[in-house]
Parts: C-alpha cells; sequence; structure tokens
C-alpha cells in the first residue's frame, strides 16, 4: 500500500468537509448585508415560518412603513407594516401590537374560536383577511399539526412593551390588492397586499 496516495485522498477529504461546512455556514448566516437578520423566508416560494417558536420570532426588524393603524381593546394599538403576496400562493402580513392597557396581555381572544386553535395559545392564529369585493374570508394557514403559521405571544406582552408580529394567509386571486385584516375584537384595517 502507498501511503503517499491515502495522505492525499485523506487531505482532499478533509478539503472537502471544511469547504462544504464553510459554505453551510456562509448560507445559514446569509442576511441582507445590513446588519439586519432575515424576515424569515417571506420571499421563499413557500411558508418557512413557524409559530412555536414563541415570542422570540416576533422580533424581526421594524419597518418604517405603516400601512394601517387601529386602536381598540383599552389601549391596545395594532400596526400593519407590511403584507406581501408570496410565489407560492399565501400573502404574509407583519406588523407591531403595543399594550398600553396597564397590564400584561396575552393575546387570548385573538387566538380565534376554533377548538384546533386553542393549542396555540395567545397568538394571532384568529386573524382574517377579508376581501369585501370578491366576498371570501381568508384564514391563518396552519401546519399539519394545527400549529397557525403565526406569531405566538409567549408569556404575554407587557405593560408599555410593543412586539412584533407575522401571520401567513392564502393569497386572495391576482387581482385582489385591498383587504381587511381582522384580529379579536380590534376594528378592521384595510391594508393593501404588494409583490413579495
Amino acid at each position: 500500500m502507498d501511503f503517499r496516495h491515502t495522505t492525499k485522498g485523506r487531505g482532499a477529504l478533509s478539503a472537502v468537509a471544511v469547504t462544504t461546512g464553510l459554505l453551510l455556514t456562509v448560507a445559514g448566516c446569509g442576511g441582507g448585508g445590513d446588519g439586519k437578520s432575515d424576515k424569515g423566508g417571506a420571499a421563499s416560494s413557500a411558508p418557512a415560518r413557524s409559530g412555536s417558536g414563541g415570542q422570540k420570532e416576533s422580533q424581526a426588524p421594524q419597518s418604517d412603513t405603516v400601512l394601517a393603524e387601529v386602536k381598540g381593546e383599552n389601549g391596545l394599538t395594532l400596526t400593519v407594516t407590511s403584507a406581501k403576496r408570496g410565489s407560492g400562493g399565501f400573502v404574509t402580513v407583519d406588523g407591531t401590537v403595543t399594550n398600553n392597557t396597564g397590564t400584561l396581555w396575552v393575546a387570548a381572544n385573538w387566538r380565534g374560536d376554533e377548538q384546533e386553535l386553542a393549542r396555540n395559545g395567545g397568538s394571532v392564529a384568529g386573524a382574517s383577511l377579508v376581501d369585501s369585493n370578491g366576498r371570501k374570508k381568508y384564514l391563518v394557514l396552519r401546519d399539519t399539526s394545527g400549529r397557525c403559521l403565526c406569531t405566538q405571544f409567549t408569556g404575554g406582552v407587557k405593560d408599555g412593551e410593543t412586539v412584533q408580529w407575522f401571520a401567513q394567509f392564502p393569497a386572495p386571486p391576482e387581482g385582489t390588492a385591498k383587504v381587511d385584516f381582522q384580529v379579536g375584537a380590534m376594528p378592521p384595517a384595510s391594508i393593501q397586499i404588494s409583490q413579495g
């Protein structure tokens, strides 16, 4: 056996393994290059976010654009900052909620009335998009175990705190750009859907 060829083969395998590891690390850490993290796959061809990650998932970079803002529920302010149509047949809606109720807010009535949604805890699972012209209501998408593709407010939202949220819905037909976002007892927020 020629040890020189064995050593070369091991060296080549080591180089391939190191290169592959570095490529995977770079791909996993890739962002916009501006120091802000990726928003969780809103531009991908399928819903990539999962609601099981809790409140940490809702800490995405804040957008300067405000599509709609509504006030209700004893001091809550709901802001919608983005509504983008993805190429996979879904719409991702992002925004913030500010708690000025004077107490911890747990989003209990935002999770919806369906039995399956009760397992989502305090979340945006009960939200909907309403297309008045098309007379259709679109509910938050769910995975196969019934978890919403939306933010869960794990531990609630403290008084005076503003947290980010997202929810993914089936996309209305291409010609539909204006819909109403509705959640809990908050007033409807009229929003414009843009291309992702």
